[in-house]
């Protein structure tokens, strides 16, 4: 029996925590209340194939055409053929698929070549999966199968000789403002990180407040390898509101449905961007989006959901969009509704191989905190429930099997090349020159998490430049140098975000050309020199966040 420790509690997590009970010993740790995370975000589906071996087929080329030639082919043919058997899982977990008749309704989503995705109340997937996972895991805490640990955030990795052997956990209060000084120790076999993404690197972001990349940036700091960290999905539909505040995300099921995107003119666009129009994969919406966006100038562009049906066709097949944009003051049955880019999925992550497994032994990541391969330059709408399942579970197998010792092999279909960036500059090295962005501001000499947010937005967001990125680089760099140790769980986060920005900014430097969500304005095209994915080896953060490193 070992001892297996899960942080996150999202589709992977729970998935990876509810397979490792029968013959292990199991602690869970939450950020938040159980289930506060992207999962229940979900609004777009599961994409699984029911019809047999030759939609698997098709499944598998979609997802490896949008991954823009880097996708992992093993990765996916795997993640592809699990579909269904995942599906059944979840129904008998309680999750109820919506139905036409007797059979699985299927959606249409983008770049998919047929109908595959399910959907769970219209367009809330993600919360009725997320529910079901929930009741399933605290019946086993109650049942005393699992610890349950709730309100904590990831501090950092147990490192002995090489191994994680745990993790340091501290209590998370709303805000961030619980003292590092609280934290303990939670010793393990196995460590599995399920933590999610880093969404809030960005100030546009579909992504909930916690999405600070703990666990990608203290797998960093002990060590383990990333990769493909340059490519970062936008979601091409994000309804902002009124006043700035938080926004609501346009699933791309609208669009499937026969929702339509037009300009100021009231005229459609994507027809001349790409054969597949308004269905064509997120990168290409969201840049074409952007560039119409600049031809108006700035105005966001408008979703026509009239095509759809009227009031009350849209509000029983998207109930959380029709109530959540109500609340917000329109009324998309009468009026196209504006929308824009947001940060929303990231391809990159910590390395793992078919079983989940990292470069570090005792380290296994599953979901957005892992980089499977599946996803490649660019993810497949309604992929991501589908990975974290899938290889959620396949973590649990490669536990089963004693397997968390042996360091992840290298499964990719296409060689890993190895990124090196300079050593840190000397602070000196900042003095009055204009090629540091916003330097010459005295205000900007500071660091805070919004100064970061905007930076990112502007520097490495849908359309990137050199110039951009290496102004990015250095800001960034001048931020890590000065900024304080983190005395609260709070602050911790926001250095996660700038070693992860920093890290991210390096990787999309490296790559001079423009594949899937990564664009260079400057190499607008795929090059054969760069056909293989980076592993950032950045420079590790120069502080240890607490003594246990």
């Amino acid at each position: 029996m070992a001892k297996v420790l899960v942080i996150g509690t999202g589709i992977a997590g729970i998935t990876a925590a509810l397979a490792s009970l029968k013959h292990n010993e199991v602690t869970v740790v939450t950020k938040g209340e159980l289930g506060q995370g992207s999962t229940e975000w979900a609004q777009g589906g599961i994409a699984a194939e029911m019809s047999g071996p030759d939609g698997v087929i098709r499944h598998a080329q979609d997802t490896l055409t949008v991954s823009g030639g880097i996708g992992d082919a093993n990765a996916v043919r795997a993640m592809c053929f699990e579909a269904a058997a995942h599906v059944r899982r979840l129904q008998a977990l309680g999750v109820q698929f919506d139905r036409e008749g007797e059979e699985l309704a299927r959606g249409l989503e983008g770049a998919h070549s047929n109908p595959r995705v399910l959907h769970a109340g219209g367009d809330a997937t993600g919360a009725a999966i997320q529910a079901a996972l929930n009741r399933a895991l605290r019946a086993a805490a109650e049942a005393g199968s699992v610890e349950l640990i709730e309100n904590h955030a990831l501090v950092d990795l147990i490192v002995d000789f090489g191994r994680v052997a745990g993790a340091v956990i501290a209590p998370h209060e709303q805000g961030g403002s619980s003292s590092l000084e609280q934290s303990r120790e939670l010793r393990a076999d196995v460590t599995v990180l399920a933590t999610g993404g880093a969404g809030q690197m960005y100030s546009h972001t579909t992504n909930p407040l916690g999405a600070t990349g703990d666990g990608i940036a203290a797998a960093y700091r002990a060590g383990a390898e990333l990769v493909d960290l340059e490519f970062y999905q936008f979601h091409p539909t994000y309804l902002a509101a009124p006043e700035g505040g938080p926004g609501v995300l346009i699933s791309e099921a609208v669009r499937g449905a026969g929702g339509t995107l037009l300009n100021t003119d009231g005229a459609r666009f994507m027809q001349e961007a790409n054969t597949l129009a308004e269905l064509a994969a997120r990168d290409v919406v969201a840049r074409s989006i952007v560039a119409e966006m600049l031809l108006q100038p700035g105005t966001p562009v408008m979703l026509d959901a009239r095509p759809v049906g009227d009031a009350k066709t849209l509000a029983a097949r998207f109930p959380t969009i029709d109530a959540a944009t109500r609340t917000l003051g329109y009324d998309w049955s009468r009026n196209p509704i504006p929308v824009s880019p947001a940060a929303h999925f990231w391809m990159g992550g910590i390395a793992t191989d078919s079983h989940s497994r990292s470069s570090l032994p005792g380290l296994l990541a599953v979901g957005e905190a892992a980089c499977t391969g599946v996803h490649g330059a660019n993810r497949i709408a309604s992929n991501s429930l589908l990975e974290g399942v899938v290889y959620g579970e396949r973590a649990a197998f490669a536990i089963s099997r004693g397997l968390w010792n042996a360091p992840a092999a290298n499964e990719a279909t296409v060689p890993l090349h190895y990124l090196s960036v300079p050593a840190r500059v000397e602070a000196d090295d900042f003095s009055g020159g204009t090629n540091f962005q916003g330097l010459s501001d005295p205000e900007n000499f500071s660091f805070t998490r919004a100064k970061l947010q905007k930076l990112m937005w502007q520097n490495m967001g849908v359309f990137r430049t050199g110039a951009d990125l290496q102004s990015a680089s250095n800001t960034l760099e001048f931020w890590r140098q000065v900024v304080p140790a983190p005395s609260t769980v709070g602050e911790l986060e926001d250095l996660n975000l700038l070693e992860l920005a920093f890290a991210s900014v390096h990787a999309a430097l490296a790559r001079a050309e423009s594949r899937g969500a990564h664009y260079r304005v400057e190499y607008p095209h795929v090059s054969k020199y760069f056909s293989h994915r980076f592993v950032c080896t950045t420079e590790r953060p120069f502080r240890a966040y607490s003594a246990h490193l």
